[in-house]
């Protein structure tokens, strides 16, 4: 069985990282699979670039102008917004015509067009689509934030100017989504059971087959370390208990780092003597402009792509805490519970599904800085430490194993291909 994995980039963004990972899964369990990608960034021979960098910047570049223009000239939703208005064909390439099943992941920012998706579609060859998030589930976004009108038609968006109109662009791109889907059949796959529970109520979708299988990562890599070294290799304080925050942007509104440091301003206040005894670490873009926010010392580590060096900086901490105000199921909080470091995050999206609330870590209150302090208290001071990395580990091994999510996406594999057959 071959398998073509569809994503723009080869590793950046978190549905990159989880696109790759699969990818390896599948190949180390008998499964011959490649990525197709538009943004190819190593020389790995399992990643095929689509070649053609001229005309994949100008599909880039011609969907954010329309969505540029869409939005009255203003930045403010940019990135927040895909159109998926242009892209190229991949119905031609080689590596297209030789696989079994083709496998899209995140595909926007001009890397595939609705219309290209369609030809897809029409080709004959089974399609899955593993939905990083909900977008193709909705008009135009890409985290809905409560918004209901994907459920029905949308229209009044709010990431248009004015809250947009009943025909607004959500509305139009809704129904031009339908048109593709129309007569055909994909099997969705989403990285958690709260996105399953949601894209299951997509006027998009109806009809359509949805199920959830986590994102798989390597337990050979991301395993716990010693701390000391760690500490040693990262240039993190030796003599500090130390909190940990990850995201490609940091300071993305998205991850709630604000609500972070509320919490850490009233722990500081509460306990005195943790202004001394803890740091705060920050991995990512933008760490900067986050440095006279907090009360405890601010480690700034930067945007890391390297692998190892990520996997020291996760054993090197204490507690990782991500306060997302929404998230499908992030790959950062299953990293740092394999390397055995308890987790906290809100209880929003597939964040409680990875994070067993005072097992292996701590689900705090949607928005709740307090109860985000409490957590951080709780795990650095109050907790039986051991049994909370324990448990971390041993829910990674048991639900986000390379072998427990290949086998299950090798079953969707099979029944996607009998379908095909049977209706032949």
């Amino acid at each position: 069985m071959r398998i073509l994995i569809v994503n723009t980039s080869e590793k950046t963004g978190g549905a990159a990282v989880a696109a790759n990972r699969l990818k390896d899964a599948l190949n180390n369990n008998g499964v011959k699979a490649k990525m197709l990608v538009r943004d190819k960034l190593t020389d790995d021979i399992t990643v095929v670039s689509l070649g053609h960098e001229w005309h994949n910047q100008w599909n880039l570049l011609w969907e954010r102008f329309c969505v540029y223009w869409n939005l009255n000239f203003s930045r403010n939703q940019l990135f927040e917004i895909d159109l998926a208005n242009t892209g190229t064909d991949i119905t031609k390439l080689r590596e297209f015509k030789e696989a079994d099943i083709i496998h899209l992941s995140w595909i926007n920012q001009g890397m595939l067009s609705l219309k290209g998706i369609r030809k897809i579609l029409d080709s004959g060859k089974p399609v899955v689509w593993t939905m990083h998030d909900i977008w193709p589930a909705t008009g135009i976004c890409h985290i809905t934030l409560n918004c209901l009108r994907y459920q029905s038609a949308c229209g009044n968006c709010r990431l248009l100017p004015n809250g947009g109109s009943t025909n607004d662009l959500s509305h139009r791109v809704l129904e031009r989504k339908k048109k593709m889907l129309e007569g055909r059949n994909v099997m969705f796959v989403t990285c958690s059971k709260w996105l399953e529970k949601e894209a299951r109520k997509s006027a998009i979708l109806a009809g359509q087959q949805v199920r959830s299988i986590p994102n798989p990562i390597d337990t050979h890599v991301f395993h716990p370390a010693d701390s000391k070294q760690a500490r040693i290799k990262t240039g993190l304080p030796l003599n500090k208990k130390i909190i940990l925050f990850a995201s490609q942007r940091v300071t993305n509104v998205n991850k709630g780092i604000s609500y972070l440091v509320e919490a850490c301003h009233q722990l500081a206040t509460k306990y005195p003597e943790m202004v001394d005894n803890t740091a705060v670490a920050i991995l990512g873009g933008h760490a900067e402009d986050l440095r006279e926010e907090f009360d405890f010392e601010v480690c700034e580590l930067g945007y890391v792509n390297d692998t190892q060096q990520i996997v020291d900086v996760y054993n090197a901490c204490d507690v990782f805490v991500l306060p997302s105000l929404s998230e499908n199921l992030p790959n950062t909080i299953m990293e740092a519970m394999a390397c055995g470091v308890p987790s906290i995050g809100f209880k929003v999206g597939g964040i409680p599904e990875m994070i067993d609330h005072r097992v292996n870590g701590y689900v705090a209150a949607e928005r709740s800085a307090d109860d985000l302090a409490r957590g951080i208290r709780w795990i650095l001071d109050e907790a039986d430490y051991a049994a909370l990395s324990e448990a971390s580990v041993g829910k990674v091994l048991r639900c986000y194993s390379q072998r427990s999510v290949a086998m299950r996406y090798l079953e969707v594999y099979n029944e996607a291909l009998a379908y095909k057959n049977f209706r032949l």
